[in-house]
């Protein structure tokens, strides 16, 4: 496991750390987003999912109101948003085991508690000066040692 921190200066950053992380993640990985509203966490997850597609105009749509949403690439992916459970019983009855066997994208996956996969990428994003967002990486080294 590893740590890194990056400065995002743009949201053009942002979507070059997902495409990054998207060319190396693997069927059996998750990556749980974290920090406040408006910090990324949307704009990361759609490029990443984006980039596995390999279309930049793909329709990404927030998964606020449905919970999940499902991508048939390969391998598939789950982007999941948690913001309005109360905890991990509600986290069980959207497919969360089921989706860990492609990738699994979490915005706020601290609602997953104990579910919360030891293995995953966590990123935290924050709030820097101005625009600046500070991504915190923090799971595989794999993941974390490319990114830029």
């Amino acid at each position: 496991m590893a740590i890194r921190t990056i400065l995002l200066h743009s949201e053009a950053e942002t979507v070059a750390l997902a495409r990054e992380l998207a060319a190396r993640a693997t069927a059996g990985d998750a990556v749980l987003l974290t920090g406040p509203l408006g910090a990324g966490k949307s704009t990361l997850a759609r490029a990443f999912i984006r980039a596995r597609a390999g279309d930049p105009a793909l329709d990404v749509p927030s998964p606020s109101f449905t919970l999940v949403q499902s991508y048939d690439l390969d391998p598939p992916i789950a982007h999941f948003d948690l913001w309005r459970l109360g905890g991990p019983d509600e986290v069980a009855e959207l497919g969360f085991e089921t989706a860990l066997a492609g990738i699994a994208l979490v915005e706020w996956p601290e609602k997953l508690g104990p579910l919360a996969p030891r293995d995953a990428l966590t990123i935290t994003l924050a709030w820097g000066n101005g625009e600046i967002r500070h991504a915190t990486l923090d799971g595989p080294e794999r993941l974390v040692a490319g990114a830029t």
